[in-house]
């Protein structure tokens, strides 16, 4: 199922500068109304102020550290509201590093803002969306998702934000299956690297002063949205932006299927005749 285009209020987390900001600009030109949520008061204040001035749109700013449990409460109880209509969890840090050099607080830090935050900002919005019959929500991941197997060099040290971004990918294909039949759309967004300013900080603090792009290059930002919306447009649970052969997907269905028809096939023949919960362990 497509999702509802007809515009309402979008809540888009992590909207001060990069993919959150160009959600909230091609939302905004399609005639959306906005709710972001960013660290950076100044940034999501000349944001909305250029979004007003050039689309007319509604747009509210809530300056929150998705990190602290008062600032996602209050976010949270506003992505429960009757107008939002589309979520948006776009804000995430990448903590990267050595696994075993990393700061252990980052690290929770990182599962807390890329798995918790998501997860709590769906639940709050998703029960209100199917009781009005209405609703979208896009969980933006990384292509790094499903690069667990390579090692570092050129990639990052990523254990844990790889980690965090596999779990956006489940969670959302899982939710979107559980939805099926219903009005709402779920989908993940997979993009490879983006031109922003992603790379110039772990996460631990925002970075200062104007908006900048990292040295590395990448797929632009616009173009990013851009194919998330055409996604959304035809439907697709899982969007990987810039993808030469959209089979690729299917074939990754694919192979799990597999995986999972064929598992029972190394267990002794014992435990092919008992439930999976009178297997200890």
């Amino acid at each position: 199922m497509t999702w509802d285009q007809t515009p309402g209020t979008a809540l888009v987390t992590g909207a001060s500068s990069g993919i959150g900001a160009e959600y909230a600009r091609q939302l905004a030109e399609r005639g959306w109304d906005l709710a972001l949520v960013a660290r950076r008061a100044e940034r999501l204040t000349a944001l909305a102020d250029r979004l007003r001035e050039h689309t007319g749109a509604a747009v509210e700013t809530l300056v929150a550290d998705l990190a602290r449990p008062a600032d996602l409460a209050r976010v949270e109880a506003r992505a429960a509201d009757d107008d939002v209509t589309l979520l948006v969890n776009n804000a995430g840090i990448n903590g990267y590093g050595p696994f075993a050099e990393v700061d252990a607080d980052l690290l929770t830090k990182v599962l807390h803002v890329n798995v918790v935050v998501p997860t709590v900002l769906a639940r709050a919005a998703v029960p209100g969306m199917l009781a009005r019959g209405r609703g979208t929500v896009v969980n933006v991941a990384s292509l790094l998702a499903f690069a667990g197997d390579l090692a570092p060099g050129p990639l990052p040290h990523r254990a844990v934000y790889g980690g965090t971004k596999g779990y956006l990918v489940t969670f959302t294909r899982t939710l979107a299956a559980e939805l099926a039949g219903t009005p709402l759309h779920v989908q993940v967004v997979c993009p490879g690297l983006t031109a922003t300013e992603f790379h110039l900080t772990s996460g631990d603090v925002p970075v200062p002063g104007a908006e900048r792009v990292h040295d590395d290059g990448g797929m632009a930002a616009s173009d990013v949205v851009t194919a998330s919306l055409a996604a959304l447009d035809s439907g697709e649970a899982v969007c990987v932006p810039g993808l030469r052969e959209a089979a690729a997907v299917d074939r990754l269905a694919a192979a799990e299927l597999a995986l999972r028809e064929g598992s029972g096939r190394s267990l002794s023949p014992r435990y092919r005749t008992v439930a999976p919960s009178d297997i200890g362990g």
